[in-house]
């Protein structure tokens, strides 16, 4: 069994700063990309930030320059520091992993329970 934790969301004022961990955590053979997805309400589930199990980022054009992701490989953790937040980044954030489970597995996708950010003053 494979678990995404999340962690880190709240309530921030505008031009503020949150940081979102993400821990994955039982039988893991291999993480390949890992990375963060946001939905609003009324709205589709988008991706905001990936990265490679090699280090390569992707983001949104909307996050970019004021968004980081990171990972720490040893730890399979996955970090979002959203910097400058606007109340457009309101939205339940999402941690994504594409994880083999046992050697012999191929990757599948595993998803967190989704952790709640809202900005507004």
């Amino acid at each position: 069994q494979v678990q995404l934790v999340e962690s880190g969301g709240g309530l921030v004022q505008p031009g503020g700063s949150l940081r979102l961990s993400c821990d994955a955590s039982g039988i893991i053979f291999s993480i390949n990309d890992m990375g963060w997805y946001r939905q609003a309400p009324g709205k589709q589930r988008d991706v905001v930030a990936t990265m490679t199990s090699g280090g390569t980022a992707n983001y949104a054009d909307s996050v970019k320059d004021r968004f980081t992701i990171s990972r720490d490989n040893a730890k399979n953790t996955v970090y979002l520091q959203m910097n400058s937040l606007k109340p457009e980044d309101t939205a339940v954030y999402y941690c994504h992993a594409r994880i083999a489970p046992y050697a012999w597995s191929s990757y599948r996708n595993f998803w967190g329970q989704g952790t709640q950010v809202t900005v507004s003053s």
